[in-house]
């Protein structure tokens, strides 16, 4: 039923609206009793239980960060499935992000172009709502992806981020340094290792306890990837996520016409599958066994997710597949996984 109702209908919606028509929905099955009927239907099988970070995750399958930017969908997705949601990107600072339209599917390459900009309400609305879902007696584990606020000059980012963990991190079951998004101007300079380093080590005394990883994009040289790994490792954080979007565009199907009209912005879905199988066993020769890995792109189907789980990830993250495979995306992937098991 989902492929027809996305290819009559949601595919001719502008692809930002469509999100959140879809997250509307999602918000109301995070509610009793709509809740309780889904999770009914999606709980993952506890034999698919994985321990991480500390933490017990119901499924090695989680949703990536953007897809629930200001902490406001993570009951409903913990209702279709998944298990742990990484929300954000959020900053310090609210921010609108940049000008619509900033998200573009390229259907044929099942991928999707965003330019987002790290649009959310802030750092202080969401560690409100945070709140409220800590105390709630059952819910799924949480991760907190942060960014640099757009108005603060790199110069200046250490203490951006670090205003962000400190209200976010005592909330958060682990916490994200996200300096790979290529849509924030600067953000990526980040990731070199003089400059990742302090701004690490000031993130990773503020969080406290909260376990730590940095997210990195896959466009990475192979060297400076085994560079970061490294320097996570050194600095005593948690883990690593690799990979985020891509600026490539090669090997797309898509015409290139409606690729250069989509214009500049991460690229995430199917194209990215096979760089970030690559990358993800790159950091894995680079780190300790019991280092957390959590691999992410081009991740649809069970297959992918065991084949992640093969080459070393902990956990397995994704989020364009959500947008052509639909509302039991999750529950597929978790019985697949719990099928080969």
């Amino acid at each position: 039923m989902y492929p027809l109702l996305f290819r009559t209908v949601l595919s001719r919606m502008d692809p930002e609206t469509a999100h959140h028509a879809a997250m509307a929905v999602i918000r109301v099955l995070g509610v009793p009793p709509f809740s309780w009927a889904a999770r009914g239907l999606t709980r993952p099988d506890p034999g698919l239980a994985t321990p991480a970070l500390g933490l017990s995750f119901d499924s090695p399958f989680g949703v990536a960060a953007g897809f629930d930017k200001d902490v406001k969908g993570a009951a409903g997705l913990f209702a279709l499935g998944f298990g742990h949601v990484e929300v954000g990107t959020l900053t310090a600072i609210p921010q609108e992000g940049n000008p619509r339209p900033r998200l573009f599917r390229l259907i044929a390459d099942r991928a999707v172009i965003n330019r987002m900009g790290f649009n959310n309400h802030g750092a202080e609305a969401a560690a409100r709502r945070l709140e409220k879902l800590r105390r709630r007696k059952r819910r799924g584990v949480i991760g907190v992806n942060i960014g640099k606020s757009r108005v603060v000059d790199v110069d200046d980012a250490t203490a951006d981020y670090v205003r962000s963990a400190t209200l976010l991190a005592p909330l958060a079951d682990y916490l994200v340094v996200n300096v790979s998004s290529p849509n924030t101007p600067g953000l990526r300079g980040l990731q070199a290792v003089e400059t990742l380093r302090p701004l690490l080590q000031a993130v990773h005394a503020a969080a406290g306890a909260t376990p730590l990883l940095v997210k990195i994009a896959p466009d990475l040289p192979d060297d400076e990837v085994v560079a970061v790994a490294q320097l996570a490792v050194g600095l005593g954080l948690a883990g690593l996520i690799a990979t985020n979007t891509t600026i490539s565009r090669e090997g797309l199907v898509t015409e290139p016409a409606v690729v250069e009209k989509a214009g500049a912005g991460g690229l995430s879905g199917a194209p990215l599958k096979a760089r970030a199988l690559d990358v993800l066993r790159l950091v894995r020769t680079a780190v300790p066994a019991d280092f957390c890995v959590i691999s992410v792109g081009g991740v649809e189907t069970a297959d992918d997710v065991e084949e992640r789980l093969d080459a070393g990830a902990t956990l397995v993250q994704g989020y364009t597949a959500f947008l052509y495979r639909g509302p039991l995306w999750a529950r597929q992937i978790n019985r697949g996984l719990a099928r080969a098991r």
